[in-house]
C-alpha cells in the first residue's frame, strides 16, 4: 500500500498474485473502499508492491511493482505507471508499462522504494539472507527492457517498503520489525522499529505527516499504525568521544486505527545492538518451526490413538 499525493487521508491498497489487475483507494482512518480502480491490458503474474511519486511534469502518479518471482525464474519483470486520479471513483485507468532486469540473473521481490518528487524507483529483493536494493535507470525507457543496477544491501525477507512524502526518510520491513533509514537509498543511519505480531505481514507506508507507519498483513484484515522515530536532524560534530552505535533500537508504540483495541508498546524500552533485529527475525520463524512441529506430534498421537480402537478384539484361546 502507499499513501496518495493528491487526496488527504487516503491509501492505494492491491492484492497479492491471482488479485487481478484492480487497486483500491481506503480512507486511511475508517477504512472504507472509496473506489476500485481497474488497470486493463496488463499481466498481473504477482503484483507485489505499489508506490508514489511524480511524473516530469508534477503531476502524481502511482508504480505498480509486477515483481514477486518465487522460482528466480523470470527473465524480465514489469512496472507499470497510472496517472492518480483527480476524483476517487470507480474507473478504469491506462498503464505505460516498462520492463526490466537484474545484472547478475533473476531475483525475486516484494518491495518497491519510489521518490515522491520524482520517477525515480528503486526495487528490493527478498532473500533468506541478505537482499539487495537496485535503482532503476532514470528515466525508464518503454521500448527496451531495462537493467537495474544495484546500490546497497538489506537484510533478509523483506516484504515492503516506501519512502515519506516528505522524502528524507524510507522504511524497509520483514515479517517481524522494521528499518528506517535517513535519506534515499541506499541510506543511512537505521533506526528498527518493532511492528505488531502479524502473520505474514507485507504491507507497510507512511502518514502524510511522517510521523507514524501504517502496516497491514494478508492474514489479517486490520490497518495497524506504529509510531515512528524521530526524523534526523542536522547537528554539529560531536568532540571525539565515545558513543552509542548510530543503528539503534528504537521503542515504538502501536495502535490499531480500527478495532479491536491492542495493548501499546511500553515507552522507554532499553537499547539494543544491531544484531538484536536478525536475532529477532530468527526466533521468530523459530517459533513458527515450534507450532508446526507441535502440530504434527498432536495429529501423530491422535491417529494413533484412532488406530488403537479401531484394532479387534484378540480371538478366545
Amino acid at each position: 500500500m502507499t499513501y496518495s499525493q493528491r487526496h488527504a487521508n487516503v491509501l492505494y491498497l492491491h492484492n497479492d498474485s491471482s488479485g487481478g489487475s484492480l487497486l483500491f483507494a481506503v480512507d486511511a482512518t475508517t477504512c472504507d473502499t472509496l473506489a476500485t480502480l481497474t488497470i486493463p491490458g496488463i499481466d498481473a503474474r504477482d503484483l507485489e508492491a505499489i508506490g508514489s511519486g511524480r511524473d516530469a511534469k508534477g503531476r502524481p502518479i502511482l508504480w505498480l511493482a509486477d515483481i514477486g518471482d518465487n522460482r528466480d525464474s523470470w527473465s524480465e519483470v514489469r512496472l507499470h505507471r497510472v496517472r492518480e486520479p483527480r476524483k476517487l471513483r470507480d474507473r478504469t485507468l491506462r498503464a505505460a508499462t516498462y520492463r526490466f532486469t537484474y545484472p547478475d540473473r533473476p531475483h525475486n521481490a516484494e518491495a518497491i522504494l519510489t521518490d515522491p518528487s520524482s520517477e525515480r524507483v528503486w526495487v528490493v529483493t527478498k532473500q533468506t539472507a541478505r537482499g539487495r536494493i537496485f535503482e532503476l535507470p532514470d528515466p525508464l525507457r518503454r521500448d527496451r527492457v531495462n537493467v537495474a543496477r544495484p546500490v546497497g544491501k538489506v537484510g533478509a525477507f523483506v516484504t515492503d517498503g516506501a519512502v515519506s512524502p516528505q522524502g528524507n526518510r524510507f522504511v524497509l520491513r520483514d515479517y517481524v520489525d522494521a528499518e528506517v533509514l535517513a535519506g534515499l537509498p541506499p541510506g543511512a543511519d537505521a533506526q528498527t522499529v518493532y511492528l505488531p505480531i502479524q502473520f505474514q505481514g507485507e504491507a507497510i507506508t507512511w502518514t502524510a505527516d511522517g510521523a507514524a507507519l501504517l502496516v497491514a498483513s494478508e492474514r489479517d484484515d486490520r490497518l495497524l499504525r506504529v509510531l515512528a522515530p524521530p526524523a534526523p536532524v542536522a547537528v554539529s560534530p560531536a568532540p571525539a568521544t565515545p558513543t552509542t552505535p548510530a543503528s539503534g533500537q528504537v521503542s515504538s508504540t502501536q495502535e490499531p486505527i480500527e478495532p479491536p483495541q491492542l495493548a501499546a508498546r511500553g515507552e522507554g524500552e532499553p537499547q539494543g545492538e544491531d544484531d538484536q533485529s536478525a536475532a529477532w527475525t530468527y526466533l521468530g520463524f523459530g517459533a513458527l518451526l515450534l507450532v508446526a512441529a507441535a502440530v504434527l506430534v498432536i495429529r501423530a498421537e491422535s491417529r494413533r490413538r484412532r488406530e488403537q480402537r479401531q484394532e479387534p478384539d484378540e480371538p478366545p484361546a
